[in-house]
């Protein structure tokens, strides 16, 4: 059975790469997280300092971890402990560094990228900022088209991104989206970039994986 899903797999990855490419984006498919992460590596230019949006992709792939290793600075708002005025100063810095790594919500098969964030740091550097962006996507963010992203986002991604930061939110009892109104709502700025911003370089890698959420 599994050969089957990894064809479905990689069907849909190629189909989207091609979408992506039309959209000016420069685009990869890889079948397994190990060949996506080591072609991240290899994108990213010795000494270049490094802004990781929150994404459990990058996570799960070890990425800024591998980053560090080879000696790059990473700045990561997510990591435990920090306090507010950290997370902040390094929110900055990662709408001007040298490359800026992230996950996406969804993408669409006529190769359109969606996300949903709270304060916006993340589609900031996502849209202008960072000399590079790489945006890092398991197969299961492809959905038919923009209404359909936006239904991911609201019944799966967002309820658990929620639960998963512990927000007080209607959406983590009923699990899907209330559209709340309260002073920790965390889904407040939407994007979604139809075409490569032509003021950076560009790299979307998408993994014939599901990963993230």
């Amino acid at each position: 059975m599994k050969q089957f899903i990894q064809w479905h797999h990689d069907v849909f990855g190629e189909k989207v790469v091609k979408a992506l490419e039309k959209n000016n984006f420069q685009a990869y498919y890889f079948g397994n997280r190990a060949d996506a992460a080591a072609k991240v590596l290899t994108l990213v230019q010795p000494g270049a300092t490094v802004g990781v949006g929150g994404s459990w992709t990058l996570k799960e792939m070890n990425i800024p971890d591998q980053l560090e290793k080879k000696g790059h600075e990473v700045f990561d708002h997510n990591r435990p402990g920090l306090t507010m005025e950290q997370s902040m100063a390094l929110r900055h810095k990662e709408l001007s560094c040298d490359v800026f790594i992230s996950g996406t919500n969804a993408i669409t098969l006529d190769g359109q990228i969606v996300n949903t964030d709270g304060s916006g740091n993340r589609v900031a550097a996502m849209s202008f900022g960072p000399k590079k962006v790489i945006v890092v996507v398991g197969v299961n963010k492809i959905v038919p088209d923009l209404d359909a992203a936006m239904e991911r986002i609201e019944m799966f991604a967002a309820p658990v991104n929620n639960k998963r930061l512990d927000r007080p939110n209607p959406c983590t009892v009923t699990g899907i989206c209330m559209d709340c109104q309260g002073p920790s709502r965390i889904c407040n700025i939407t994007t979604i970039l139809h075409k490569r911003p032509p003021t950076m370089e560009f790299h979307v890698i998408i993994v014939g994986e599901e990963l993230g959420f």
